[in-house]
């Protein structure tokens, strides 16, 4: 028997990268994924390359109706959800004296209000089936420090943090465990935009951030997005039921708590 048999996954930010790494695990374990993303052409493509097991649903964890009407749409093609990823994440960095209050807004309108209110849809259908069920949340190391050109995202990622446990407290009283996933610095496609941030505000060639931070990882290398998803499934799983409003660090020895 696979770990995540009979269960089904709402996954959102899914259409590729940590997203897509998670929804595919989760297949391969036995689970029916929604893919649900705000690129709905991406989002299609990636269900259709993993199969029958994936739907994808347009989803805008901005708007609530989006939220609503992907939820909606997920249990009519799958039935009922029984875990949630939060994982939809927008990435900036400025010196604090740059930050502008509309790229304010718009991450933590992502990073925040969308976990939040997406974690509400679902925790509300949860405690409506009365199974309960499992809520992950993706949080960042830059949630458990301060950096000098990240305050933004830092800050969207400790609140993640803190609402993991919050609402892990909370729900569990309806068997629903709320935990989340810390990585350090994962590789992938989104890194060439998080690089070019560096190069303009710290005057770095193009690739020398990645480099460095890479170098710096105590394991290391930077992680991947599979180096994630061994913790995604043990979240999703019976294996994790007495684990409560926990934030588990998953990158390379980077961050100790």
């Amino acid at each position: 028997m696979k770990r995540l048999d009979g269960k089904t996954a709402l996954i959102t930010g899914a259409a590729r990268g940590i997203g897509r790494a998670f929804a595919e695990a989760y297949v391969r374990e036995g689970a029916q994924v929604v893919i649900a993303d705000i690129n709905i052409a991406l989002a299609t493509k990636t269900a259709s390359e993993i199969g029958t097991a994936a739907v994808a649903v347009e989803m805008d964890v901005t708007s609530q109706d989006s939220i609503d009407l992907g939820l909606a749409t997920a249990i009519d093609a799958f039935g009922p959800m029984n875990i949630l990823i939060n994982n939809a994440a927008l990435f900036t960095a400025a010196p604090i004296t740059d930050i502008t209050r509309s790229d304010f807004d718009r991450v933590f309108n992502i990073n925040v209000a969308g976990t939040f209110f997406t974690l509400q849809a679902v925790a509300k259908h949860m405690i409506e089936q009365g199974n309960g069920g499992k809520i992950i949340n993706m949080a960042s190391q830059a949630g458990r420090r301060g950096e000098p050109l990240v305050a933004v995202y830092c800050a969207t990622k400790a609140a993640v943090i803190s609402l993991t446990q919050s609402a892990g407290l909370n729900l569990i009283e309806h068997g629903i465990n709320v935990n989340a996933i810390s990585p350090g610095v994962v590789d992938g496609e989104h890194w060439d935009g998080v690089d070019a941030f560096f190069a303009k505000h710290e005057n770095k060639a193009p690739g020398q951030k990645k480099r460095e931070v890479g170098a710096a990882v105590p394991f290391g290398r930077m992680g991947t997005a599979q180096d994630l998803t061994g913790m995604a499934v043990f979240l999703a799983s019976a294996e994790s039921d007495y684990v409560v409003a926990q934030t588990y660090n998953v990158d390379g020895g980077q961050w100790m708590s």
